[in-house]
């Protein structure tokens, strides 16, 4: 089938590299404008469209999907089909209604689980076992369209978000690739969502990803987790943000919500319930460093606490 990939971020590469592995011809890439980027905010083109340019596939950077010139690009370009990972922009009727076979989309979540932009944050975010990735036809209501096809992926104890994504990534690409496959034969029918079971699942801004050090240590550490690599988890201490990376629940002394206690060992934290020992952290103007390194320098005495 002629396939136009819709995809943004490093998520959807290998699906789009798997559908140009297929037997089905990949016509054009549709990706976000640039956007600024790195400490010098350049205008930096996105993952996809780097890997199109490299593959020597169009690229279409539309503003909206509803831009008459994109629509009428797409309509020269009679797709069958165009697949979609992780584009990042609603799309209108308008456009919905081009290809023969619709707009098919790959979720990370199994629906109608977790709909909305933050599928594998909220999972961990709120401790579940088992998630996976969804193909459905693309439809005007959120992530609401009938399902292709399903696989589900364990989510292990230390899994950070971006840990999860990138072999829900992989995996997914397989059944994005195998569901454009099935509706090529003919073998492949949507079946309707079922009504029960529907949770939502909104981006995750700066302000959800701050720690609360009077919640239980569990919950610290999902919220470290979930929001790894992005936006990151933090506090702050002393007046100014501190970045936080995963951390761990340990059987240690208790301490009070947020208090810090620093050895030549270890950074633990208090919590509602047990300590969290912390491993790496981002000062403000700073990177990344190993919790003990970041102690050192900091020096954090018996009243200081993490806010």
């Amino acid at each position: 089938m002629r396939v136009v990939f819709a995809g943004t971020p490093s998520v959807a590469v290998p699906s789009f590299q798997a559908l140009l592995a297929s037997s089905h011809e990949v016509v054009a890439a549709v990706t976000r404008p640039d956007a600024a980027a790195g400490r010098g905010r350049r205008e930096t083109p996105s993952a996809v469209a780097v890997s199109a340019v490299d593959a020597g596939v169009e690229v279409l950077k539309p503003r909206r999907p509803s831009d008459p010139d994109f629509q009428q690009r797409l309509r020269e370009l009679a797709p069958d089909v165009v697949a979609v990972v992780a584009y990042g922009a609603l799309v209108p009727p308008s456009a919905l209604e081009i290809p023969k076979q619709g707009w098919i989309n790959l979720h990370f979540s199994l629906l109608p689980a977790w709909r909305g932009a933050a599928p594998v944050q909220h999972a961990i975010l709120h401790g579940d076992d088992i998630t996976g990735a969804t193909t459905f036809v693309l439809e005007e209501g959120l992530d609401t369209g009938p399902v292709l096809g399903v696989l589900t992926e364990e989510i292990r104890p230390r899994d950070t978000a971006g840990d999860l994504l990138e072999r829900l990534s992989v995996a997914g690409a397989g059944l994005l690739v195998a569901s454009v496959d099935g509706l090529e034969s003919g073998e492949l029918a949507a079946v309707p969502q079922r009504p029960d079971g529907v949770s939502l699942a909104p981006k995750i801004n700066p302000a959800d990803a701050r720690v609360e050090w009077r919640t239980p240590a569990m919950r610290v550490d999902r919220v470290a987790r979930a929001c790894t690599p992005a936006p990151g988890a933090w506090t702050t201490f002393r007046g100014r943000r501190l970045k936080l990376g995963p951390v761990l629940p340990v059987s240690a002394e208790a301490l009070p919500p947020g208090a810090i206690a620093a050895t030549r060992e270890s950074v633990v934290v208090g919590t509602a319930t047990t300590p969290v020992a912390l491993d790496r952290v981002q000062p403000e103007g700073k990177p990344m460093m190993a919790a003990l390194d970041w102690a050192r320098g900091a020096r954090p005495t018996a009243g200081d606490m993490f806010e």
